[in-house]
């Protein structure tokens, strides 16, 4: 497995690959690797020839300075990891500087609203900061397709929105949620739970398959207010927010129309910890 933590090398590296032909598919992390992520390497090796994988903990997409103190980091841990899940993966592991210099701030993007809800309400400049890191990495690495997961399927539209506005050449690839068997979306957060809260936390993905069925033939305003009164008296778990959008907009949905496709989402505390998670609905 070649690991490259300088633009010039994997630049070099990647360029090398192309002249020979091959497709280079690019699945970029902020480390604390788990199941879920290997789910993306292996679905990106399926469908390319070259695989590139960053680990870079991104500090201008945490609106929350504590929440990036406390972001796991174990680069070696990770290399580990990558290796048992396919030595054949490039990987790019850049320190600050080498993706920012000497400058470390976002760019200011109009999305069209899709960064001013849910996520973007809640965490003001985070998408901003995703989407510089993004920007950077994808002109670094070049790669012909990137694979992203849909637990972060907001940050998926925004995504695709960059991609138009800097007419870049990656096509973007949602690929599905991967869950443990309980239900819980993968997350690197997950390691921060304690047992009760991780004993707990199948609650989530339980009630938006019942706000699933529920959507069938209630309306939407009684939909939100069964799943606020699920949370009511959790012991464990506060519930932030919890929306039903537009799937392709993420625009509040009022009333349902049946050719639209809808998704809901929701982000819950469990302490300290922030969960978030969402379901197509039709």
């Amino acid at each position: 497995m070649h690991v490259y933590t300088n633009r010039p090398e994997i630049s070099a590296a990647v360029a090398k690959h192309k002249k020979n032909g091959s497709k280079i598919g690019f699945v970029p992390t902020m480390g604390a690797l788990h199941r879920g992520h290997a789910s993306l390497f292996n679905f990106a090796s399926k469908n390319c020839d070259i695989v590139v994988v960053s680990v870079f903990v991104n500090p201008t997409q945490f609106n929350n300075p504590k929440d990036l103190e406390t972001y796991p980091r174990d680069l070696q841990g990770d290399l580990e990891f990558l290796e048992s899940t396919n030595p054949e993966l490039l990987v790019f592991a850049p320190s600050t500087t080498t993706i920012y210099g000497s400058k470390v701030e976002s760019i200011n993007y109009s999305f069209d609203g899709l960064n001013q809800v849910m996520e973007g309400a809640f965490r003001p400049g985070h998408f901003e900061g995703v989407a510089t890191v993004l920007k950077h990495l994808f002109e670094i690495v070049n790669p012909d397709f990137a694979f992203f997961g849909e637990k972060d399927y907001q940050q998926l539209q925004i995504i695709n929105k960059l991609v138009a506005i800097e007419a870049l050449s990656v096509k973007i690839i949602g690929c599905p949620i991967s869950r443990h068997k309980d239900g819980l979306a993968e997350s690197s957060r997950n390691k921060r739970l304690t047992k009760d809260q991780r004993d707990a936390s199948p609650f989530i993905y339980k009630t938006l398959m019942q706000a699933k069925e529920l959507f069938n033939d209630q309306t939407v305003d009684e939909v939100q207010k069964f799943v606020v009164h699920q949370f009511k008296d959790n012991m464990h778990l506060e519930l932030e927010y919890f929306e039903i959008a537009n799937a392709s907009t993420l625009t509040h949905a009022s009333t349902k129309k049946e050719s639209e496709k809808y998704r809901a989402f929701i982000a819950v505390f469990a302490g300290e910890v922030r969960l978030i998670d969402n379901i197509a609905l039709n």
